[in-house]
Order: C-alpha cells, then structure tokens, then sequence
C-alpha cells in the first residue's frame, strides 16, 4: 500500500465540509472552536513571519503574506497560528528586540493589515497566538531612551536593571556574568551605571519589582485580546523576576546556584508566579479566556507545572522530546513523565519538535550521536558548515516523519514550526556575510546560530526565491529548497505535505479524550492505544517489527506484508 493515503481535497480554499464529506456539519478549526478548552489539544502552527510569506517583494516576510496563506494553513487543517514577533524592532534578535509592544513594524504592515490577518484566519477557523516578550525591551524602547536620558535613581531607570559599576568611578561591570548570546551580560551607559542584558546587549531587561512595568504589560494584554488575540506564547517566561542583592555572585558562582528550589537569582524563582497570577486575572475577563503558554526551560521538569497551573498561564512547552534521540526507551519515558506531569497541573501538555531556536528535527535525526550535547543543537554539524559528521538526509526525514506521526497521536497540543510540513532540514552552508543572528557574530567560532532553520520556506519549484516574494529573500535559499516545495508536493500522495495534511484530518475525527493507554510491545516498538479503538505503532528499531491486526488508516513510510518497517509509525483502527 502507499505510505498514507491522502483521504480528503487539499488544495485551493475548499471549505472544510468539503474536505470532509462525511461530516453531517462542518467543522472549523478545530472540534472545539468555540470550546474555552479548545487548546488542550490544538495544533498550533508556529510562523516566523519575516520568512513565511512576502507580499510585497522587499525580501522580508509581512502580515500581509500570511493573509494570503490563510487557505494554505486551512488545507493543512491547523487549529492555531503561533505568530512569533511582528513588532517594530531593529532586529538585533529577529523581533524578539522589540521596540513599541502595541505596534505593527512597518515593515511587516500595519495594525489594519493585523486586522484583516486576524479576521482572515478566523474566517478559517484558524485561533492567533501573538509572541510576547515580557523579560526585556529593545534599547531603542521609548522607555529606555528615556532611561539614558534621566539620571542614577530615577523613576524612568527603574523601569530596569540598573546597578552602579565596580571601580572608582564605576567604570568595572558590576559582575563578570555572561550573557545567553555570548559577551559580557551588562552594559555601561557613561555616568558609572551599567545596565543588565541577558540576552543581547541591545535586549535591556526590565525591572518586574517595578509597578508601572506591570499594569503596563496588563495594558499590551488587554490591546491585543481587544483585537481579537485568543492567546500569547509567553517568551523566556521563567526569568521575569530576579533578585539581585548589593554583593553580586561571580559568573561562577552563579552558574552553581541551586534552579530547583526557586530561590536562584536570575531563573524560575518563585514569585514569577505572582506575575501571571495577575496575567490571568487579565485573560479571564474575556470569554472564552484568552491562552498562555510558557517557554520556560527549567530544571527539574515538573517545576513547569506552575507555569502551566489554572491560575497562571495555563500551558508550558515541554521541550524533553525535542532534546531526544530517536529511541524508544527515551520517548516512552518522555511521554509517561509529562503526561503525568500534565495530570498533576491540570493542564494539558505540549509537544515540539522544531521551532525557531533549534536546529530542524529533519536534520537532526540524521546526524550521529551528539555526546553530552542537547539533540537540539547539532553543533559539530554546524560548525562544518554540514560538512561534518556526515548527514544522511534520508535517515533523518525518515525518522522525523515517524516521530511526528507518532506524536500526533498522543494527547495534548502539538506544536508545529513552518517548513516542517514540508520536510525541510536546515541549512548549514550560509555564508559568514549573510547571517542574521546575534549568537553567531558574539560567539565565533562556538556557536553559529539560528539562522539555519529561519530561512524563508519553499512555496513553488522555481523563480525568485521560490515563491516567497518577488525580490529575493532575506537569508539565502539553496537550490534544493525546490524540490521540497509546496508546489512540488501538492498532489503526490507519498508526500511529507500529504502525511501532515492526513494526519490533521484523521487527528481531528480521532482525538476525544486525554486518556492514553500502553500495548505491550518489544523494546524498540512504542504502541499506544487511545479511545474508540485508535492506536499507534512506532518501530525505531532498525529491523522490521510485527504489525498489530487492524485497519491501517495511516503510515509514515511504505507497509506490506503484514510487518512494520524499521523507523516508521502506523496509525490503526483496531478490529476487535
């Protein structure tokens, strides 16, 4: 049989009665469009809009293009659009330096362009959830202008972190820390002040001690749920609330600070809490309430579930499968533990693979072991501009479309990031001059950055950045970006485009309850079994594996004979 079957029309605008015809009533975006809990196991497309879709030809991805794509993400049957940032910014961090937190960058559009977006994906059936980015500003932010041009204890540098300097007249850095993006983690600003950045120096990080800085980001709250927002993925959530006493810690001895008690300086201390807590009084004053979902990386896993508490920001990533190899122990270990960890917060859990941080899970999957390093990153490989270790491309879109297939049958939300759908893997060999991120030009030599994975996606085999505006692109495009295309793809059944698209629909009549069970099965098979017969076999093994009686309804890769090849996943409707 072919490796999926495509069951349902998947090109143009067609409504979603037509891309269902069984359906006595069609569906929009989703069982539970209007359900408050419709979240809880949403599939959430996460686009990067400076490379998603350029309408009007200067290179960089719009608002505007993603309104012309609103068909597209219907055919592909996602619940929501995670819009990451779309606000003015010099782009020191790809808009996560953001400069107006209640604006559009022009040159992504306007606010009217922000309406007819919303309005056109609603239309769709389609929920927005906006990035915000609480922990820091843009140094080009009025209020940090307003900070350099005000004096040492002033209201308008309190909205910061602002420490005298070490030294005589202060010209030493309060403290010898590092910053996320390399570099020294504070700034001097000429009068024996130096201003805390833990991300890049153009990123000042705000003071949440600071009344006026809460009711204010209430007010960015309120303007984009006003707007018709249904939710925000809340960026670098765990680092809001700091505490930094007169004598600081060294770089050192920071770094061995306990970030399991809730009591480290910088990370998930515990009256970060008080902060969302107040968050949520804001999402609840619209119904149904509006959704959070907090990037918190912390340590240990299960201090996610505040963040993802009722009376918080409801959701957190879990990120453990995106750090995993592909093995069955570690997924089933994976699974079990955030299921129960999900369970005890009340939430529902979310699963990724990829996103605009991390290396492509494509690519991933087909490089060697990484050591001690996060799966994530594929540093070595990077580094070689993919030279070294060897990829093998086939391995690793084999094995992410297993993975995938198989993550989609669990419960909670799934994430997904644009391109995936496509099959696309990273791109390694940009040139020096052309890079982008801020990672790469602070850390030389150690770190090459993120631009790999934000390179504008694929939308027809040819022309000037194969479709995705008409001048160009902002980062560069390899040739094989072609034959990954959508256009490429539409219309072959055998398709990674095809398997997404089927796997959606067939998700959205299949998924009902939370519940997941475990089929006894060998040590490299994973068989799940979830309510009104579904399940899902997931062989990583590298021999074949018996194939559980049942109707096939989907499949990663080609499945005859009665057996399950190696690193593929079958979706089945069981008999008995």
């Amino acid at each position: 049989m072919s490796p999926h079957r495509h069951r349902y029309g998947t090109t143009g605008d067609s409504t979603t009665a037509e891309r269902h015809p069984h359906m006595t009533e069609p569906i929009t975006g989703g069982r539970a469009a209007a359900d408050a809990d419709w979240w809880r196991q949403a599939v959430v497309y996460q686009i990067y809009p400076r490379s998603f879709a350029d309408a009007n030809g200067d290179g960089i991805g719009d608002l505007p293009g993603i309104t012309s794509r609103a068909g597209y993400l219907a055919d592909l049957g996602v619940d929501a659009v995670w819009l990451s940032p779309f606000y003015p910014s010099a782009l020191a961090d790809g808009g996560y330096d953001v400069d107006d937190y209640r604006d559009v960058d022009p040159r992504l559009g306007s606010l009217d362009d922000f309406d007819v977006m919303i309005k056109a994906l609603h239309d769709k059936g389609i929920k927005l959830i906006v990035d915000i980015v609480p922990n820091h500003s843009s140094n080009r932010h009025e209020w940090f202008r307003q900070a350099l041009a005000a004096p040492k204890g002033s209201p308008e540098r309190d909205r910061y972190v602002f420490r005298d300097g070490l030294g005589e007249r202060g010209e030493l850095p309060p403290a010898d820390w590092t910053s996320m993006f390399g570099g020294p983690a504070w700034t001097p600003v000429g009068d024996g002040q130096w201003y805390l950045h833990l991300f890049a120096i153009e990123q000042p990080d705000f003071n949440w001690r600071n009344e006026e800085v809460r009711a204010d980001f209430l007010t960015t709250l309120r303007f984009w749920s006003d707007r018709g927002v249904d939710g925000f993925r809340v960026d670098v959530a765990h680092a809001l609330a700091k505490h930094l006493p007169d004598d600081l810690p060294s770089e050192t001895e920071l770094a061995a600070m306990d970030k399991a008690t809730g009591t480290h300086l910088l990370w998930d201390r515990d009256e970060v809490h008080d902060i969302y807590a107040d968050w949520r009084r804001v999402f609840d004053e619209y119904d149904p309430p509006r959704i959070a979902v907090a990037e918190a990386w912390v340590n240990p896993p299960w201090r996610r579930a505040r963040y993802a508490s009722a009376e918080g920001l409801g959701q957190a990533f879990n990120f453990d499968l995106l750090e995993a190899d592909f093995d069955a122990g570690a997924f089933r270990r994976i699974i079990t533990d955030n299921l129960e960890q999900a369970a005890d917060s009340g939430s529902s859990t979310t699963w990724v693979f990829s996103n605009h941080d991390v290396i492509r899970h494509a690519t991933r999957y087909g490089l060697p072991p990484n050591g001690d390093q996060p799966r994530r990153s594929g540093r070595a490989w990077l580094l070689s501009g993919g030279a070294e270790p060897a990829l093998d491309a086939a391995a690793g879109l084999r094995r992410a479309r297993a993975a995938t297939l198989l993550m989609l049958a669990l419960p909670g939300s799934a994430y997904l990031y644009q391109g995936e759908e496509l099959g696309l893997g990273e791109v390694a060999d940009i040139p020096a001059q052309d890079r982008q991120d801020p990672t790469f030009f602070r850390s030389p030599g150690v770190d090459v950055g993120r631009d790999g994975c934000r390179v504008p996606i694929p939308w027809t085999t040819g022309g000037d950045s194969f479709g995705f505006g008409d001048d160009g692109a902002h980062l560069p495009q390899p040739e094989w970006f072609g034959g990954l295309s959508v256009e490429a793809q539409e219309g072959d059944p055998a398709s990674t485009l095809a398997l997404y698209r089927d796997a959606l629909a067939l998700r959205r009549e299949l998924q009902t309850t939370e519940a997941l069970d475990w089929a006894p099965s060998g040590p490299e098979v994973l068989h799940v079994k979830r309510a009104g017969g579904w399940e899902a076999v997931a062989n990583f093994g590298a021999g074949p594996a018996p194939l559980p009686e049942g109707e096939v309804l989907l499949a990663s890769g080609p499945v005859e004979g009665g057996e399950l090849p190696p690193e593929t996943t079958v979706w089945l409707r069981t008999t008995a």
